[in-house]
């Protein structure tokens, strides 16, 4: 089985990005380096979390097998005996191979050239392909020029920040310049900007995610939410509506002024192949006027304002498209929760649509999950399993932040992942060391990858399901991934005593702590920053529990969901006059 384990995890986390991705993406329409790199950077993040258990297990071995190989009799049959008698070794030594060992020096290669990967792609490849997604020009040299321009200051902030990490080390008259101090630099570097944001989303995550399921057990609150959805919506639809229908009279004006032999009417063309298909028809290039441009007497627009007007027409398009897609998914949501209010005082306990879905279901699912079964799920079973499954992540949510205040004692141990995982060492129980280690960076990474997929910044970054994620959230999904990852797996290690620098043990590291070189290059960092900061999540779950983020946005003029506040309920009851609406119009 060596290896094995390693090949089919590399196998299954691709088809689980990839199944991700199309869920987000939208395969078809989306240019294809642009999915490629997407893929690309959740897939290597993805494996990094699946990996990184079998790593632990075969450390564990390998640690093990070292202390048997220290402790074997000396040679000497002379004091053989002797040495026998005051040292006895088992007959059974524990040290056997786990079922996913990984043969010595592939593991070392491997995380070489996953985070080298990750890395590149994070800091040089996937900026400027954000740059190039979002450029309007119409030449692959003009798109390039603006990425780089754009990319110049961003590009330059992170090399200033490489710098003072080399000047302290200049300075220090302890320490020398190598390559391999230079290598932990730039590793520092990257994983103190990639922590600073991690602790941000882990206090979010760890807080919201329970809560979320503890609330979706209440009987109508997911419908009270659902209205208030299609409220804010609706504004966000009209909105979207309305800049579409400016960006379209500007292509109008534009599409009438530059007749079909002017210079620039390639460029008029490849801005009409964006627009949506009905207006393409209503400004059909006239055909019947082949009257000569004139440059002297008219007026026409220059290729930079061409460009500007691209990238306009390519953003308001496919907001338009987003928009109208989720508000037919919001509509099918609140259709099905009204269905799922009624139907609790169902007599017959056969739960009743009142849309039946227009495509045809598969047998096997009607065949077992039928009307009577639905009944019990939708109306008794899911609300008690999702308050069940609410205190089961409260519980892991309450040991993590425990361990992230306590991690850095080793004397008493006082993190609960290390005790967890030192107990099964003593045992060398394989199987249960990887499943702990694999529930406890899962939970961590669900908490603040989640957080990724909630978070939305206005109208720029915005992972929307249903293949309506634009080209630009996307690579900028890849890059957060890519950032958050490996200070991610560096601070599961820290909770688990499996990183020498935090237990402070001359033992034989891990093979992924062995690529991140010694932090103690940068003592303030390995010491201070990486061991204390991680406290601070106490202070974000404590203000995401009382919302202190949601009365902060409320304030400033963004509507958030809060049962208590007289904007919500006002945004509650226009939302459900919408759903009503929409409801007449489907039952005409």
């Amino acid at each position: 089985m060596s290896g094995a384990a390693l090949g089919l995890e590399i196998v299954f986390v691709f088809f689980l990005a990839l199944f991700l991705l199309h869920r987000y993406g939208d395969f078809k329409k989306q240019h294809r380096l642009v999915i490629i790199g997407t893929l690309l950077a959740w897939y290597l993040c993805f494996l990094i979390v699946f990996i990184l258990p079998l790593d632990v297990s075969t450390t564990i071995y390998n640690r093990c097998k070292h202390a048997a190989a220290n402790s074997s009799p000396p040679e000497n049959s002379n004091i053989t005996g002797l040495y026998a008698t005051a040292n006895p070794v088992p007959s059974q030594h524990p040290c056997f191979k786990p079922w996913s060992y990984i043969p010595d020096g592939i593991m070392p290669i491997f995380w070489r050239v996953v985070y080298w990967t990750s890395q590149f792609l994070t800091w040089i490849l996937l900026p400027f392909m954000q740059s190039y997604a979002r450029s309007g020009g119409f030449s692959i040299t003009g798109k390039i020029k603006t990425a780089l321009i754009e990319n110049a200051i961003y590009y330059g902030t992170y090399l200033l920040i490489f710098g003072a990490f080399l000047i302290y080390v200049a300075v220090n008259p302890h320490l020398h310049l190598e390559w391999n101090q230079l290598q932990t630099i730039g590793i520092a570097a990257a994983n103190t900007w990639g922590l600073f944001l991690l602790v941000l989303l882990l206090g979010y995550g760890l807080v919201e995610i329970p809560r979320s399921y503890w609330n979706g057990a209440k009987r109508g609150y997911l419908l009270m939410k659902t209205y208030f959805k299609a409220a804010k919506l609706m504004t966000e639809k009209a909105d979207a509506e309305e800049n579409l229908e400016d960006a379209m009279e500007e292509v109008r004006k534009v599409n009438e002024s530059i007749k079909y032999n002017h210079p620039l009417r390639k460029c008029v063309d490849t801005i009409l192949k964006k627009c949506p298909t009905e207006y393409q028809e209503k400004m059909g290039r006239n055909m019947d006027d082949y009257e000569d441009f004139d440059e002297k007497h008219n007026i026409y627009p220059s290729e930079k304002s061409l460009v500007k007007l691209h990238k306009q027409v390519i953003y308001s398009v496919q907001r338009h498209r987003r928009t109208q897609v989720q508000w037919q998914i919001l509509l099918e949501q609140a259709f099905y929760l009204e269905d799922v209010a009624k139907n609790e005082t169902s007599a017959t306990r056969q739960f009743v649509h009142t849309f039946q879905s227009p495509e045809p279901e598969n047998r096997f699912i009607q065949y077992f999950y039928n009307p009577t079964f639905e009944w019990y799920w939708e109306c008794l079973l899911r609300p008690w399993f999702y308050k069940i499954l609410a205190v089961v992540l409260s519980i892991f949510s309450v040991i993590v932040v425990w361990s992230e205040c306590t991690f850095f004692s080793t004397t008493p141990v006082l993190s609960l992942f290390a005790v967890f995982i030192q107990l099964a060492e003593k045992t060398y129980n394989y199987i249960y060391i990887e499943i702990a280690c694999f529930l406890s960076i899962f939970f961590l990474s669900i908490c603040v990858y989640s957080t990724v997929f909630r978070i939305r910044v206005f109208n720029y970054y915005y992972l929307a399901t249903h293949h309506q994620t634009d080209a630009y959230s996307l690579l900028f999904s890849g890059m957060l991934f890519c950032r958050l990852t490996p200070p991610l797996c560096l601070n599961f290690l820290g909770l688990t005593h499996m990183d020498s620098s935090i237990s402070h043990k001359n033992t034989q590291p891990t093979a992924y702590t062995s690529i991140m070189g010694s932090m103690k290059v940068l003592s303030f960092i390995a010491d201070g920053f990486y061991i204390y900061y991680p406290m601070l999540v106490v202070i974000l779950c404590i203000a995401t529990y009382f919302s202190l983020g949601t009365r902060c946005l409320n304030l400033l003029g963004f509507q958030q969901f809060m049962g208590d506040d007289d904007m919500t309920s006002d945004l509650v009851n226009e939302g459900k006059e919408l759903i009503r609406k929409g409801k007449i119009c489907l039952l005409k």
